[in-house]
């Protein structure tokens, strides 16, 4: 459930059209969510196996496979931001996130435009565009936020990420403000269980802890942001899914309950959330252990910023590769 007693919000990571229509209000409604996100593995998946996207195909015979997907993404974004478009102009988050071209994440240039013209061809002002940390990316966070856009910054893995999302984002906050702008928020988001899945294997051979890596570089990148000071800034939990039954399903939204933060999670995440009691925030964790932590990592041979690199590295050709296959499916 969201906790305003805290700031604390539960984003829904899932869209798909015959959802949102029905059971997504019903959420809202609830307080269980205030907010959603898609990337673009979400909709492939939605796109490819839903057949709620049939009628407007057929409308769009002759449109490239970009024009097709963008035509059907920019329906449910819209529909999305309206079901939330009470939380948003309640101050209660009410945002829904758009991912740009992954292919565009190493093009400054390209990734403001197509940013700005998604935000435009959406019109609702409860839309976030989601840009990847990368060298490119971080200049087109700051111009999107100077021009009104809201800013979800997405694939963060690193600390060092983090203090260039937040330099980003305080630079393109400030000149919207300084302009006479109003209202425009960004969350940074901070992958967790794949750190877990790459490398828990490998520390239970070392005879360490598992299921903790992604918990402590989340919360060292929470307190970093924290320490920054910029409320319309927060860290946003995302890759929260368990995969297997070695966790609780609902292991990345309880162990990362945190004041002035937002966790996204798939719907049946969210589900096994919400049927237990609700806990008190985990986090802050004390720098001096979450530091311990990463210290004994290194000792034994896992050296952090080889997992960082990797990881980005990964995730990007995996949202490059979903997006290419939903393309070549409405060839």
């Amino acid at each position: 459930m969201v906790n305003r007693d805290i700031n604390f919000s539960l984003w829904l990571d899932f869209v798909e059209r015959d959802y949102l229509k029905n059971e997504f209000s019903v959420l809202i409604e609830k307080g269980i969510i205030n907010g959603a996100t898609s990337n673009p593995s979400i909709f492939a998946s939605a796109i490819t196996t839903s057949l709620a996207y049939k009628e407007q195909l057929a409308t769009l015979e002759g449109k490239s496979p970009k024009e097709k997907y963008e035509a059907l993404a920019i329906e449910d974004i819209r529909t999305a931001a309206q079901a939330l478009r009470e939380s948003y102009d309640e101050g209660n988050d009410g945002y829904i996130s758009i991912e740009v071209d992954p292919f565009l994440s190493n093009d400054t240039q390209g990734t403001i435009e197509e940013g700005k013209r998604l935000f435009a061809a959406i019109d609702e002002p409860n839309v976030m565009v989601k840009v990847p940390a990368t060298n490119a990316g971080y200049a087109a966070m700051t111009e999107l936020l100077a021009t009104g856009i809201s800013v979800n910054a997405t694939l963060i893995f690193s600390p060092e990420q983090a203090k260039r999302c937040l330099k980003a984002m305080k630079e393109g906050i400030d000149t919207f403000s300084n302009n006479g702008g109003c209202r425009v928020e960004a969350v940074i988001s901070v992958f967790v269980s794949r750190f877990d899945r790459l490398l828990d294997a490998d520390l239970e051979k070392e005879g360490l802890d598992v299921a903790k890596t992604g918990i402590y570089n989340a919360a060292k990148i929470y307190n970093i942001i924290e320490k920054n000071h910029t409320p319309s800034v927060r860290t946003l939990f995302a890759s929260t899914g368990v995969k297997g039954d070695d966790l609780p399903a609902d292991y990345y939204i309880r162990e990362l309950l945190a004041p002035h933060s937002v966790n996204t999670a798939p719907l049946a995440t969210i589900e096994s959330y919400i049927a237990k009691k609700e806990t008190e925030p985990k986090l802050p964790i004390d720098d001096d252990i979450i530091n311990g932590y990463f210290t004994k990592l290194s000792d034994n041979g896992f050296h952090m910023n080889e997992v960082y690199d990797s990881l980005l590295k990964d995730g990007l050709e995996a949202f490059e590769k979903a997006f290419q296959e939903m393309l070549d499916t409405l060839k």
